[in-house]
């Protein structure tokens, strides 16, 4: 998914960009009254942290003991964030985005399987939304997890050069059947699918696998899409390394920036067990490279394809005065934005009205099965600073737009 929303509030732009972010009544065009007055409600309630932990306490509970509070959880936070427990469900929020020129990156967010049979059901999910998106313009990319079809654990001993046992070995196989049955299936089917980044200690296995990828399907046209977490300190180096090899072997680079959602959970693991912290030693730095990496994407563009999956407004007009002084169009094949679903709406819709190639993460499961997915997004809301305040503040000046309108 694209990274985890940082800072916005303190970030102040002094990019004098040609698409205005504050423009509420086209971010928020395709929402009626109701439904606005529903994610006004929701994200006030997510900006008070302490009732984001107690409603997740609760909510977990519940789940455990199964307790019927699905129709609660659908008809709020699952409503906002997600679009449905199958594809089908989806199609609406599909059509929605497309009339805003909008396009659906179709996100199987099921999580916590860790079975051969639920690697390979995930494997044939994905399948699907290969084959959906190969139908219509509409969904420009797939997205897949490795840990949705491969073990932490595997990725994990495959990375830090343990020697497979037999059954491991036999594991790694299917894994690399399935990762290649998805990227065959993308090319054949002509959909760009971008490979998910994860943790630091099981990202190096996933890098190379993608990189293989790369080699076999990317020769004609950019498919497959590895994913660069910028709060890494060695994420530019690699980026640069990268295309370099991507030019020595022919094949186009298909490149999502993102900053980065493990945070904490990567440094706490540096701490405990003594090695180098992977991220930056500042978000300032963090920023730094996200930028610098749109420049050298944008200047390398022969052969880098890239979408910036951020929520940061300063880098998305940072993008587009680079593509503007680059004389690069608006609507480039080659140059996408990607947002979440239910986030971030004032800069998806003013971007895509502004003829900017855009898409919304839609991540879609059983209710219960994308729960872990959902408490990130409280989690990141509450946490994250300025974010749950931004989209207040953006609904609260459209509710009141609409008001003055009517008077």
């Amino acid at each position: 998914m694209p990274e985890t929303v940082q800072g916005l509030a303190d970030v102040k732009s002094d990019v004098d960009g040609p698409v205005s972010f504050e423009d509420t009544s086209i971010a928020f065009s395709s929402q009626s009254d109701f439904k606005l007055r529903k994610t006004y409600w929701l994200f006030a309630l997510m900006n008070q942290g302490w009732l984001v932990n107690l409603g997740t306490f609760f909510i977990k509970i519940a789940l455990r003991l199964r307790l019927p509070i699905k129709f609660l959880i659908k008809n709020t936070i699952f409503e906002q964030f997600c679009g449905g427990e199958s594809i089908r469900d989806c199609e609406t929020t599909i059509h929605h985005l497309h009339k805003a020129h909008v396009g659906t990156i179709l996100d199987y967010s099921v999580e916590g399987e860790d079975t051969e049979k639920s690697f390979d059901d995930t494997g044939l999910e994905i399948i699907r939304t290969i084959e959906r998106a190969s139908e219509s313009a509409d969904i420009p990319f797939s997205v897949f997890k490795m840990t949705g079809v491969a073990s932490t654990e595997l990725l994990e001993a495959v990375q830090i050069g343990d020697s497979l046992n037999k059954e491991q070995k036999a594991q790694f196989d299917r894994v690399l059947q399935r990762v290649d049955m998805l990227c065959r299936r993308a090319h054949e089917r002509n959909v760009r699918i971008f490979v998910d980044a994860e943790e630091s200690w099981i990202q190096d296995t996933i890098d190379t696998l993608a990189y293989e990828m790369m080699d076999r399907y990317n020769h004609e046209h950019p498919i497959v899409y590895n994913t660069y977490q910028m709060y890494r300190w060695e994420s530019l180096d690699h980026l640069r390394r990268d295309t370099a090899e991507a030019r020595a072997k022919g094949y186009f680079l298909g490149v999502k920036l993102v900053r980065g959602a493990y945070l904490e959970k990567e440094r706490l693991r540096a701490h405990e067990e003594e090695y180098q912290d992977p991220i930056q030693a500042t978000k300032e730095d963090t920023d730094r490279d996200f930028n610098t990496a749109i420049d050298f994407c944008l200047e390398n563009r022969d052969v880098i394809s890239i979408c910036l999956g951020t929520h940061n407004e300063y880098s998305c007009q940072y993008c587009i005065q680079q593509m503007k002084q680059l004389s690069i169009a608006n609507d480039d094949p080659h140059i996408y934005f990607a947002q979440l679903l239910g986030m971030s709406d004032n800069i998806s819709y003013n971007l895509a009205n502004s003829g900017y190639n855009v898409a919304k993460y839609v991540p879609y499961g059983p209710v219960e099965s994308v729960m872990p997915y959902l408490f990130r997004r409280a989690d990141e809301n509450k946490s994250i600073a300025g974010q749950s305040s931004r989209e207040f503040t953006l609904v609260s000046d459209e509710l009141k737009r609409r008001k003055g309108c009517r008077q």
